[in-house]
């Protein structure tokens, strides 16, 4: 096979990768028992949230919500949400969330400047915020 045609095979799969995480159409797949939130940057099915991930929705309620919406659905000009292809496991893993947290974060996907570190969680906390939008991000086809 010629470089050539690996080359250009290559950037029609980047096109494609890029086209589908940068849409910003809602993700709207989910089970028939989940609700529906339009609140937010996006419309999103909600799952029951039940275990480790109904901690991390009290957590994310006190600490993330003010930015990132009800549910991880982005606020307008405060936050974006984390219930987007962007964020899926295999872009952003569990630990970029920790650093996140801990650390901060430069703006690069979105234009809603950086995010400040936040005070006052644990590892053990964000672990439970990640079970939490981990569990949407599933219900809404984001694996």
């Amino acid at each position: 096979m010629k470089k050539s045609h690996v080359l250009i095979g290559a950037c029609v799969v980047s096109a494609v990768a890029a086209f589908i995480v940068f849409r910003s159409d809602p993700i709207e797949e989910a089970s028939p028992q989940a609700t529906v939130s339009r609140d937010g940057l996006v419309a999103i099915q909600m799952p029951p949230i039940e275990g480790n991930a109904a901690i991390g929705q009290r957590v994310f309620d006190a600490s993330c919500a003010t930015c990132h919406g009800v549910n991880a659905v982005g606020i307008d000009g405060a936050g974006p949400p984390l219930i987007h292809k962007i964020y899926e496991p295999s872009h952003h893993a569990d630990e970029a969330f920790q650093r996140a947290v801990s650390q901060g974060v430069r703006s690069h996907h979105w234009q809603f400047g950086d995010m400040p570190p936040v005070d006052g969680l644990t590892r053990g906390d964000v672990a439970m915020v990640i079970a939490y939008i981990r569990e949407i991000q599933r219900a809404n086809g984001i694996n």
